[in-house]
């Protein structure tokens, strides 16, 4: 809802989330919004360093603790008490009329990588997966507080999702014109929102009128077209009530796209961590073994290299043995001075002196071979290798070569290592990350890892200063389910645009 004081436009009243860790990051995002922009005070520096802990920073400072332990709420739309959720509601406005409700449906059902998974085992099972209609949870919110405005946001599978045949995005845009509630006599006057697109693709704008008239696919929002270094496409539904008077607008095609290197490239450098193959003991993760693994390596470069990779490789090597001979693998904060001049100022908080949620992950020798290798295709190639790119004596061993050598069919997953190209802009960071960092292999060869949490927060155009609290996975999958904050901002510009003539806003 719109926010007179503490120089932001909107406040957050209330958020529901049904994950533990993501509700303890919400919280504490929270706390440090009870505090006007550039004040938050030094306990939370402190808590982020690690000087501290969560229990301690909430005890310093218990009336900002108290309200971001209601604002942030657990629980699980669909199976709590309905009624709690609207006494809640109810509750966090406070009777005021200008506000906007944001969210949308678990994703899972709309993917198009979950669903073929879940059709390829059970397709009736898919055909019965109450996901596909959570978003009735959303539509009995709307119907019963009225909200002048909603935002509504999924994956790009949701445009190619059926359920017996019928496309179920369509339903849910018919719902979300007039939602109502399921089996309740309307007693109040007919509920009606149009739709708007927050951006448009065409090559001609000029004199174009959206009249809410919009396909499906006119939801996307291309991020990368907007100040986000990511090619990431998501669905993005702008309601307003049809009692207000508003002229659309839309989100600025930008012509120059950010790339990768820009946007991580003053983080420090890490080298991996290691650890033993398969389900044998770990190694002993100290600079000295890490130091021989890579000596190791010098001796090994596939046989099957073209000329210009193989030198790559030989050079890389070196200067991952000279350059991080003395550089660890990072941790949940690591200590370094800032360097203003190399940070966007989005991005950039003076009071950090460091850098949170910045660890590397632990990687087996075999893969930091795949890695080094791919990334080095990618800094002579300036592309991301597939596996047909790959020499045999790196390929994983649970690939079916002979399907990749007679090309009888497609090899399956074949970009599994994937690079985020130094001067393109990354592709989309998901929660898959939180399982895997082969999608998502550093450009740096020397450094021949994949991305940490703060890397892809960076992606995803996080502030420095908003940490994720959990574990490391569960850090990884609160970045990849969110919509990046920087692209959050510019749609929040134009939904506060519709609020201008708020004296034609009805109390309803």
């Amino acid at each position: 809802m719109p926010d007179d004081a503490g120089g932001r436009a909107f406040r957050v009243a209330l958020s529901i989330e049904m994950n533990s860790d993501a509700r303890r990051t919400l919280r504490l995002r929270s706390f440090y919004r009870q505090f006007a922009p550039g004040s938050a005070p030094d306990a939370y520096y402190e808590f982020v360093r690690g000087s501290i802990s969560l229990d301690e920073l909430f005890r310093l400072l218990p009336k900002e603790a108290e309200v971001s332990e209601r604002e942030a709420w657990q629980a699980e739309l669909g199976k709590v008490d309905p009624e709690e959720v609207d006494r809640r509601i109810a509750e966090s406005l406070g009777g005021a009329a200008d506000w906007v409700l944001i969210g949308g449906p678990p994703c899972q059902a709309y993917s198009m990588v979950g669903r073929s998974r879940v059709r390829s085992v059970d397709p009736e099972k898919f055909e019965k997966d109450h996901r596909h209609f959570l978003y009735k949870e959303y539509l009995r919110i709307l119907a019963v507080h009225r909200p002048p405005v909603f935002v509504m946001e999924n994956v790009k599978g949701i445009l190619s999702s059926k359920v017996k045949g019928a496309l179920i995005v369509e339903q849910i845009l018919r719902d979300l014109e007039s939602p109502s509630i399921e089996g309740v006599a309307d007693v109040q006057s007919l509920l009606q929102y149009r739709l708007h697109a927050f951006a448009d693709y065409s090559a001609d704008l000029s004199g174009k009128q959206d009249d809410g008239d919009n396909s499906p696919s006119d939801y996307i929002i291309r991020s990368e077209q907007h100040g986000i270094p990511q090619a990431r496409h998501r669905f993005i539904v702008l309601g307003v009530r049809s009692d207000i008077e508003w002229k659309p607008r839309k989100l600025r095609n930008l012509k120059k796209h950010l790339d990768v290197w820009h946007a991580i490239r003053d983080l420090p450098a890490l080298r991996s961590r290691l650890s033993g193959k398969g389900s044998s003991k770990k190694e002993n993760d100290t600079p000295e073994v890490w130091m021989s693994t890579i000596r190791e390596m010098f001796g090994e470069v596939p046989l099957h290299v073209e000329n210009g990779i193989a030198l790559e490789l030989r050079r890389r090597l070196k200067l991952s043995a000279a350059g991080l001979r003395n550089v660890g693998p990072g941790g949940p904060f690591v200590a370094r001075a800032a360097d203003p001049a190399r940070h966007r100022s989005w991005y950039h908080d003076s009071r950090l002196g460091g850098v949170c949620n910045h660890e590397s992950r632990r990687h087996m020798k075999e893969d930091l071979w795949r890695y080094l290798f791919a990334s080095c295709y990618a800094a002579v190639h300036k592309k991301s290798p597939s596996l047909y790119d790959f020499p045999p004596e790196l390929l994983p061993d649970h690939q079916n070569l002979k399907a990749m050598e007679s090309k009888e069919e497609e090899l399956s997953f074949a970009d599994r290592f994937r690079v985020q190209v130094k001067l393109k802009y990354s592709t989309t960071v998901t929660s898959h990350i939180a399982k895997d960092g082969h999608y998502f292999i550093h450009y740096d060869p020397k450094q021949c890892r994949s991305l940490t949490v703060r890397e892809a927060a960076r992606l995803q155009t996080f502030p420095d200063n908003y940490f994720f609290t959990g574990g490391r996975t569960a850090q990884y999958k609160q970045v990849g389910n969110a919509v990046p904050p920087l692209l959050a901002k510019k749609l929040a510009a134009i939904v506060l645009s519709c609020f201008e003539h708020g004296e034609h806003l009805q109390s309803g």
